[in-house]
């Protein structure tokens, strides 16, 4: 054998040698680019106004055990409803109650039934310091002025406050000064700027809120209005990127830990 010879045999072994991890490299390196999007891909969930509040907190900690990043997006349950029927590119829808959910679910958009996360308390709130143990005397006064409610076609709170206002005898004679908001956010907006002197709203909203912006209020009884029952669906969205994650935040939501936390924003949980 020549050195010709010899030398092509170094040259091909040197080649086998280094092209065969280099090929290993390379193939770690497209598996882990790969999964990399699906590692980076928030769990985007569409939440009702109501429960934005508490969907922060849930996310923090959802975070902090997996993790795993929250998107949040928020809104009036039938707007979001109306949006996810449009191809809107969320994975866990939060709504209000269990009509927006189930019409999801039924039109074919959700994976599974929808199943009750929280159920919500409603609460009359004064802006100008008044007492509202009394409240029903006390918006019947016309010096009250402008009272807020959600949208009761869209926003299910406002379709509670509507259902108490009713139930009392009050909806007519207070029906001309009645200030809707679209979502029951666009309520608190009102609210806490003092647009409104008395609106309805979610219990959740008060302990979000700073010393500055307290506020008196009170608990509406439940027997005034349907129990607000507040139903969650895994969305078919869900599926096409990061299920894994986005299956697992759905579960989370019906976790103890979950549970505490819904507690601490006046939810009761089943």
């Amino acid at each position: 054998m020549n050195y010709k010879s010899l030398a092509t045999i170094s040259h091909n072994q040197f080649i086998f040698k280094f092209s065969y991890p280099i090929k290993k490299i390379v193939l770690l390196i497209l598996a882990v680019w790969a999964v990399l999007p699906a590692i980076a891909q928030p769990v985007r969930v569409a939440v009702a106004a109501n429960a934005h509040f508490v969907l922060r907190k849930l996310a923090d900690d959802f975070k902090k055990k997996t993790g795993v990043e929250v998107e949040i997006i928020s809104g009036s349950s039938g707007k979001l409803t109306a949006q996810i029927k449009n191809g809107a590119p969320y994975d866990v829808f939060l709504s209000a109650d269990m009509d927006f959910a189930q019409s999801v679910y039924t039109d074919g958009f959700a994976l599974s039934k929808p199943r009750v996360y929280a159920l919500g308390s409603l609460i009359v709130c004064s802006t100008t310091g008044a007492a509202v143990e009394n409240w029903k005397t006390l918006i019947r006064d016309q010096k009250t002025g402008k009272i807020a409610i959600g949208n009761p076609t869209l926003a299910p709170y406002g379709k509670a406050a509507a259902q108490a206002l009713n139930y009392y005898g009050l909806y007519h004679e207070l029906s001309s000064r009645l200030v809707f908001g679209e979502s029951i956010s666009q309520v608190n907006t009102y609210v806490l700027k003092k647009v409104v002197n008395i609106g309805f709203t979610t219990e959740s909203l008060v302990y979000e809120l700073s010393p500055a912006d307290q506020f008196k209020w009170q608990k509406i009884d439940v027997k005034a209005y349907a129990p607000i029952q507040q139903g969650a669906v895994l969305l078919k969205y869900a599926k096409n990127k990061n299920f894994v994650n986005n299956k697992r935040f759905y579960d989370y939501l019906f976790s103890a830990g979950a549970k505490a936390i819904f507690g601490q924003f006046g939810y009761r949980t089943l």
